[in-house]
């Protein structure tokens, strides 16, 4: 706020205008610059045009006209379904962010000493991350002594791993920053089907009935 005499004026904040799906592109009457370089609607190169035989081209086909590349010289113009571009723009942002939300880094933290019950519980959440399509990062915590025992947090490690080979795969192996040790685990469908498939393979045939031998009649 700032003073002018005895009135007080309060400055507002500006705020930008919400962005358009997409680059911002001149289109039609909107476009100023002649000649430009023509593509058609079958994306076929057209060369250097005028400015109002590119409009009539786009207007003979049912189309717009839209500036795709205003900074070249000449301007580079196709003649396309704008509506549709910016609609096909908006979905593809759409499946961009939905991906983005679905896929999440989810933390699990571990002690060197664990014990079983409790390195269950934490297998256990770690499975229901990864089947919602998470990746799950193993922290284990190393105190005092128990740098000895690095080996035990590698073992230990290595278990979480077989347990959870159905649905996951390793994106980064276990490994010591100072006091922490860390793995990455990312989601695998296709290992609980290849597990299936091998289990299949490995089952022995059913042996079939003997069947009873009729007498001969004699």
């Amino acid at each position: 706020m700032f003073h002018t005499g005895d009135s007080t004026i309060a400055r507002g904040r500006f705020r930008p205008q919400p962005r358009d799906t997409g680059k911002r592109l001149r289109i039609n009457d909107l476009i100023r610059t002649s000649p430009v370089r023509l593509i058609d609607e079958n994306n076929e190169q057209i060369g250097v045009v005028e400015l109002d035989d590119a409009r009539q081209r786009a207007r003979e086909a049912s189309l717009d006209l839209v500036e795709v590349a205003p900074q070249s010289s000449p301007p580079v113009c196709r003649i396309m379904d704008y509506g549709k571009w910016k609609y096909q723009q908006k979905k593809k942002e759409q499946k961009a962010r939905s991906h983005a939300a679905k896929s999440e880094l989810k933390g699990m933290r571990l002690r060197p000493k664990i014990d079983d019950h409790d390195l269950k519980i934490k297998v256990n959440r770690a499975k229901q991350f990864l089947e919602a399509s998470n990746k799950v990062q193993f922290t284990m915590i190393f105190r005092g002594r128990e740098m000895a025992h690095r080996n035990l947090g590698l073992r230990t490690m290595k278990n979480i791993c077989e347990e959870l080979a159905d649905i996951s795969k390793v994106e980064t192996p276990p490994r010591m920053m100072h006091r922490r040790m860390t793995m990455v685990l990312a989601p695998d469908h296709t290992g609980k089907q290849n597990k299936t498939d091998k289990t299949n393979k490995t089952q022995p045939a059913k042996e079939a009935t003997p069947q009873p031998s009729t007498p001969s009649a004699g």
